[in-house]
């Protein structure tokens, strides 16, 4: 029994080969061992600085980090480089008590653009080394940073990766003017649709607000022609209407208001003279009489609710009953 075991925990020893008992061991220990964060990419410059002293500018290509950076210089002919490593980093930011992104987030900031302010320097530190300087201010105070750049291995290829990066650089800033551009003229076409479409609602609503008021305008000319048709028809008929009415108001009211005492008024006025003093008293007479025909008639004809009867009603009320009384003795006056 012991020697059957024996001897198959010999043969399942056997059939696990050291390969696969190694792929077993890194898949268990990836799978306990935490995620870690992935580091950024870092960032590149290339700063082509004016030197006073010096007639050709020097191209200084950074790339940078979180904790350090290198720098690649060179003039077309000769090349230096720089590599500040984290731990030269983290001294010179604690000298200047300064947090070491800080630190390089500064250097990034003087050395990505050349700022006028600032006295930047390449001078010759000795054994082909040369020392780059800048320069500016920290609470009014002046201060000057200062790196030592080493010869370059391979002033050649240095000077390659420079261009290279320059060359790769004015090409995406072409492609991006490119891609600019064509922006530029799609918001342009759309630019200029908008406006053509505005243009032309705004004629629309130009040529619609015009048709609206020429239809206003010919319907209010109509309606006012048809209220000058109705009211010449109505005076019309009221002029029409005012002489048959006179007369019969005449034939009826002479004698009911002439009695024995007016006849021999009338008879003795006969006999005087007629004077221009008496002329206006007679028209108007004749007038008044007109206007209390011309009343009755609209009674006669529209009723006691006409306008024109309504305001002479309130008038001479008095008068206008005794002659309906004259003129209809048999219906009462209301």
């Amino acid at each position: 029994m012991g020697d059957t075991d024996h001897a198959g925990r010999v043969e399942e020893s056997k059939s696990q080969n050291p390969k696969s008992r190694f792929l077993l061991y890194r898949a268990c220990r990836e799978s306990f061992q935490p995620a870690t964060m992935e580091t950024p990419s870092p960032k590149h410059t290339c700063l082509k600085l004016q030197l006073k002293e010096a007639q050709q500018p020097i191209y200084v290509k950074g790339t940078w980090f979180e904790s350090r950076f290198d720098l690649s210089i060179t003039d077309g002919l000769n090349a230096w480089i720089c590599h500040a490593s984290e731990e030269q980093v983290r001294d010179r930011a604690a000298q200047w008590d300064q947090p070491v992104s800080e630190y390089v987030a500064l250097a990034e900031r003087y050395l990505g653009f050349q700022h006028p302010d600032s006295a930047y320097g390449f001078a010759d530190a000795g054994d082909g080394h040369k020392r780059l300087s800048w320069t500016f201010e920290k609470e009014g105070t002046k201060l000057e940073w200062r790196w030592k750049c080493q010869p370059s291995p391979n002033s050649k290829q240095t000077t390659a990766a420079v261009l290279d990066f320059l060359m790769d650089a004015n090409v995406g800033l072409s492609e991006e003017v490119v891609r600019k551009t064509q922006s530029f003229e799609r918001l342009k076409v759309e630019a200029e649709k908008c406006l053509a479409q505005s243009e032309k609602l705004t004629n629309e609503k130009i040529e619609f607000e015009s048709a609206i008021y020429a239809k206003f305008l010919g319907v209010l000319n109509s309606k006012k022609a048809k209220l000058r048709e109705l009211r010449d028809k109505i005076s019309k008929q009221e002029i029409a209407g005012k002489l048959p009415e006179e007369e019969e108001a005449s034939s009826d009211q002479t004698e009911p208001f002439v009695n024995i005492d007016e006849k021999s008024e009338d008879e003795s006025l006969k006999d005087l003279p007629v004077t221009s003093k008496d002329v206006p008293r007679t028209r108007s007479r004749v007038l008044r009489i007109l206007q209390y025909t011309t009343i009755l008639s609209c009674v006669a004809r529209y009723g006691y609710e006409h306008e024109y009867v309504a305001i002479h009603l309130k008038e001479n009320r008095e008068v206008i009953q005794e002659l309906h009384h004259i003129v209809h003795p048999t219906k009462n006056f209301e």
